[in-house]
């Protein structure tokens, strides 16, 4: 069975710091491209950063230069480094996992961000 189980969300002040988890367990974490993505009231969901097997990387235009997505293989766990955080970051952030050119992927419980004063 599949789980990825996200942590690390909460309230933040504006221009704070955050740094998400999100554990992965029964899949080989290693042929997963492993992504974060976020759904605020009254918004789309969308993609806020991409890490494929290889380790190469993607964000959002809205957070690029302010959040670092990275993964460690030998913890099956993928992180997303927050900084300089902004209101409209508020939101429900999703773990992601996918194997590429497959049917196969999975989504998170989601854990809750929010930015205010």
């Amino acid at each position: 069975q599949v789980h990825l189980v996200e942590s690390g969300g909460g309230l933040v002040q504006p221009g704070g710091s955050l740094r998400l988890s999100c554990a992965a367990s029964g899949i080989n974490f290693s042929i997963y491209a492993m992504g974060w993505f976020r759904l605020a009231p009254g918004k789309q969901r969308e993609m806020v950063a991409l890490i494929t097997n290889g380790g190469g990387v993607n964000y959002a235009d809205s957070v690029k230069g302010r959040f670092t997505i990275s993964r460690d293989g030998a913890q099956n766990t993928v992180h997303l480094q927050m900084n300089s955080l902004k209101p409209e970051d508020t939101a429900i952030y999703y773990c992601h996992a996918d194997q590429p050119d497959t049917d196969y992927d999975y989504w998170g419980q989601g854990t809750q961000v929010t930015v205010s004063s």
